[in-house]
């Protein structure tokens, strides 16, 4: 099965859930026009990654009046699961005849968790259907200041119209068991959804690839000095250029065997694709297929002897 796949790698309208929302379903349909029949985004792309945690002075003060403002329009520009945003996020992928993978902080209208954030990933079916919603397990380090913790129920690959589809956000990459929880739920295609591609972030999303024998989707945003909160100062090696790349894009698609298929690509705006060919996923498991002929879980399952 020949099919485009998309990484869309662009700054949302950082803090403005309605201008972010409207240039997603741009970028869509401009990703659909170019053949993509699967579109993904990088992490929290609605209303935009928090870079200020890591780029501004101060952040984690207690009851620093600037920080709490910031959270505030933060909190006022998340996306409710399921609510108006995730209806016309459905739209746009119906409408397209997309696939569609876009992460969010998502916040809670009623009940338990109504003060919390969420980093949250959204798979939306080609017919438009929700078919997932998947809550970052553990924040990394200064993310602790804004999001909660997801659980384990949302780690499996859903079937979509391109394939069986599954995705982790960030950090996840290195958590050994949720790789291989989505390893033994069948991955065709995964998303590695990114704030950007740092070496690192490269390497885990080419190890993935080779470890899960899939096609994997890594999406990273761009971000500039001039985006960050103004009630916010940035660091000194910042501040005195507005233009400065906060972050850096580097989005890639990667192939079943770990080759890079396209880009990685910094420093711009654009719209990334790969002609994928799904026939090719059973000829790279004849060597390895980590849940099935070198899983071992004689030595490694449960009730196992060591």
């Amino acid at each position: 099965m020949l099919l485009t796949i998309a990484a869309v790698q662009a700054a949302p309208v950082y803090l403005d859930l309605p201008a972010s929302l409207a240039k997603a379903e741009t970028l869509i349909a401009q990703a659909a026009a170019q053949g993509a029949k699967l579109v993904v985004f990088p992490e929290t792309w609605l209303p935009g990654y928090p870079a200020w945690l890591d780029c501004c002075r101060d952040v984690n003060l207690w009851d620093s009046p600037a920080v709490k403002q910031v959270y505030r329009r933060l909190f006022e520009n998340s996306v409710v699961v399921p609510g108006p945003v995730t209806e016309a996020l459905g739209a746009a992928a119906r409408a397209h005849g997309v696939v569609l993978n876009i992460s969010v902080h998502e916040r809670v209208l009623a009940g338990p968790g109504r003060g919390t954030l969420y980093n949250t990933m959204l798979t939306f079916d080609a017919d438009g259907t929700l078919a997932l919603a998947h809550r970052k397990l553990m924040p990394t380090y200064t993310e602790r200041l804004l999001w909660g913790q997801g659980d384990g129920r949302s780690l499996h690959a859903v079937n979509t119209a391109v394939g069986r589809l599954g995705g982790l956000i960030c950090w996840e990459h290195w958590m050994p068991p949720a790789r291989q929880r989505l390893h033994e739920s069948g991955e065709d295609i995964h998303v590695a959804a990114w704030p950007q591609l740092k070496e690192m972030n490269l390497v885990a999303s080419r190890h993935y690839a080779f470890e899960g024998r899939c096609f994997v989707v890594a999406a990273g945003a761009i971000m500039q000095v001039r985006d960050l909160p103004a009630e916010l100062e940035p660091t000194p090696d910042l501040a005195a250029d507005p233009a400065a790349f906060v972050l850096r894009g580097g989005s890639v698609i990667i192939g079943p065997d770990g080759t890079v298929l396209a880009g990685p690509v910094y420093d711009e705006e654009l719209i990334l694709t790969a002609e994928i060919d799904l026939a090719r996923l059973p000829e790279e498991r004849m060597t390895l297929d980590v849940a099935g002929h070198y899983s071992r879980p004689d030595v490694f399952g449960p009730g196992a002897t060591s």
